[in-house]
């Protein structure tokens, strides 16, 4: 059993952040890696990217966004409550060299997965900029903490309501035409922002790497269910990534069959609320 230390909602509520006492975990975990959890005896597998860890405390923190049944019994725990199995690291270990000029882009509960990227990327000796969106203010979470890590971060919100009015992709822009030399991208996030990410930079001739944890299910590789294809091979998101070059993957494909259970998962969610 793996205690609950510390719970804090975030972003309005739907968006909630753990810290959970796992100290060898804690120990081997690099940054871009996952944990699989399992709430109890009959919960599912659920993989959950660490947004950052305590070495001090022993601890990791996940932050997860409240889409189905699974993420509303994990929101529904308190601090002192205990996760039943939490399995970990996982994943493929990122190596982070030192390229110059890195552009992180996060969106959503994805800005939490960029943030301990970002830790890599800023130990091995690479400027930071920060470009973080949201549909609006209240939907933003670690604006600090980006900007502690960045020498510049960029804020942009759907609605307008704090930082740029405006797509991510506005703000990657902006850089450009500032002639802000930029060695490499690195984007989380929704796959709808990432593909939108992955087309610009292509335009601008950008490597861009993109993290794709949110389409990852049993994280054993045995499922299928994260399949991709990258480069005109199917690669698994869980044992071959998470991460991946950008303008290698089959965005079109991948976004088609991920909405497949979508009507399932809020039904799912439904009946959880009901019950």
């Amino acid at each position: 059993m793996y205690s609950i230390i510390d719970r804090r909602e975030l972003a309005r509520g739907n968006m909630v952040s753990l810290t959970v006492n796992a100290p060898e975990i804690a120990r081997k975990i690099r940054p871009g890696q996952f944990v699989v959890l399992r709430i109890n005896e009959t919960g599912e597998r659920v993989p959950l990217t660490v947004a950052y860890k305590n070495l001090a405390h022993g601890s990791i923190t996940i932050i997860f966004q409240v889409v189905g049944k699974s993420t509303a019994m994990l929101a529904s725990l308190k601090t002192g409550d205990a996760i039943k199995d939490l399995v970990g690291p996982l994943g493929c270990t990122e190596h982070f060299e030192k390229v110059g000029t890195v552009v992180g882009i996060g969106g959503g509960s994805g800005i939490a997965v960029l943030h301990h990227l970002m830790e890599g990327y800023a130990a091995a000796g690479n400027n930071l900029i920060g470009i973080i969106g949201a549909r609006d203010r209240e939907m933003l979470i670690l604006e600090d903490e980006m900007e502690r890590l960045c020498s510049r971060l960029m804020v942009t919100t759907d609605d307008g309501s704090y930082g740029m009015h405006g797509l991510v992709t506005d703000a990657i822009k902006k850089l450009v035409e500032e002639q802000v030399h930029i060695d490499l991208v690195m984007a989380v996030g929704p796959l709808i922002m990432m593909r939108a990410v992955c087309e610009m930079t292509r335009l601008y001739k950008i490597p861009t790497m993109v993290s794709l944890n949110p389409i990852m299910i049993d994280a054993t590789g045995m499922c299928g269910g994260c399949r991709v294809t990258v480069g005109n091979k199917t690669r698994f998101a869980c044992v071959d990534g998470p991460h991946f070059d950008g303008h290698a993957v089959d965005f079109d494909e991948l976004m088609q069959r991920n909405t497949m259970y979508q009507r399932d998962e809020k039904q799912s969610l439904l009946s959880s609320i009901k019950a």
